[in-house]
């Protein structure tokens, strides 16, 4: 029987690892479609649910970082109306989501809308201006190079440099998870934390963790996690923070006797490293990564 290290592959698993190639054909998408992507003074709704309501977080802090202009990232099922936006934009990597196809309808009529997808033939690229990335689409049902590739073309887009961001990810998927992922890999329990966009990716890393390998996982902003998230802080279970750590964290996580991971490497490609926890976790536990509990690819409700 093959170890956890080494037992076939998942699809999971093949999808994060073309994560770097990605993220560097993504310069090129983001540069095709530029006219259809959110210009510089806009008022900009982004939408999207799960893990796309996470990208939309991100693309939202950093856009109003880079003073490119308000941007509103809302779920689908709760989009607020009224706001007089530009454009919104809309995430949905299997295109049939019945919220975002609901919320896409709703739309006024005069609003410019982009929808970033990568199932060809679906009901959302009918509904706006498609921006089709099938080359990143998946077989597992847990998203990853689908969603940190619409964010990377989100970067590119802002005018951000992803060639070091390429690097770190190729240089994290080089590594032996029994090593560089030892201080996590049987944590009983994780906290992920962040700020600005790390803080959407602490969220989605916290969701790739329970639907991969059930496990016990939160997420919060780094300045949030000493208003009480820290007293499940203990020995044996781990504080995962995305981004540069704030003042004192690693003394206050210290005093928990919990486990501090932390690399000085960019968020998205720390995300990578929680991808690939992910994949050992599983294996671990004779888990299937690609079909998760009670889960689906998409979320198509009677209406």
């Amino acid at each position: 029987m093959p170890s956890a290290d080494h037992a076939p592959a998942s699809h999971l698993a093949v999808e994060v690892a073309t994560q770097p190639d990605d993220w560097a054909r993504s310069a090129a998408i983001a540069a095709e479609h530029r006219a259809l992507l959110p210009q510089p003074g806009e008022r900009v709704a982004v939408i999207g649910c799960g893990t796309s309501l996470f990208m939309s977080r991100a693309i939202a802090a950093l856009r109003e970082e880079a003073g490119q202009g308000l941007t509103d990232a809302w779920p689908a099922s709760q989009v607020r109306g009224g706001r007089d936006y530009d454009r919104y934009l809309v995430i949905c990597r299997s295109g049939t989501t019945t919220e975002v196809v609901s919320a896409m309808r709703e739309i006024p009529s005069h609003v410019p809308r982009t929808v970033i997808c990568s199932s060809p033939g679906t009901p959302v690229l009918e509904l706006g201006d498609p921006i089709l990335i099938d080359e990143v689409d998946e077989k597992s049902v847990v998203q990853t190079r689908f969603a940190t590739t619409t964010l990377a073309i989100l970067r590119w887009h802002l005018g951000e440099d992803l060639g070091p961001a390429v690097e770190q990810a190729r240089a994290v998927l080089a590594e032996d998870p029994a090593e560089s992922l030892a201080g996590v890999r049987g944590a009983e329990q994780i906290t992920f934390v962040g700020m600005g966009f790390a803080g959407a990716l602490a969220e989605e890393a916290g969701l790739k963790l329970r639907e991969s390998c059930q496990s016990w996982a939160e997420s919060y902003l780094a300045t949030e996690y000493r208003h009480g998230p820290i007293s499940i802080a203990a020995p044996g279970r781990a504080v995962w923070a995305l981004g540069p750590l704030i003042p004192d964290f690693a003394a206050d996580v210290a005093a928990t006797g919990a486990h501090l991971e932390h690399r000085d490497i960019d968020p998205m490609a720390e995300l990578v490293r929680v991808h690939r926890l992910c994949v050992a976790r599983a294996a671990d536990l004779g888990l299937d990564p690609d079909h998760p509990r009670s889960l689906n690819r998409s979320v198509v409700l009677d209406q």
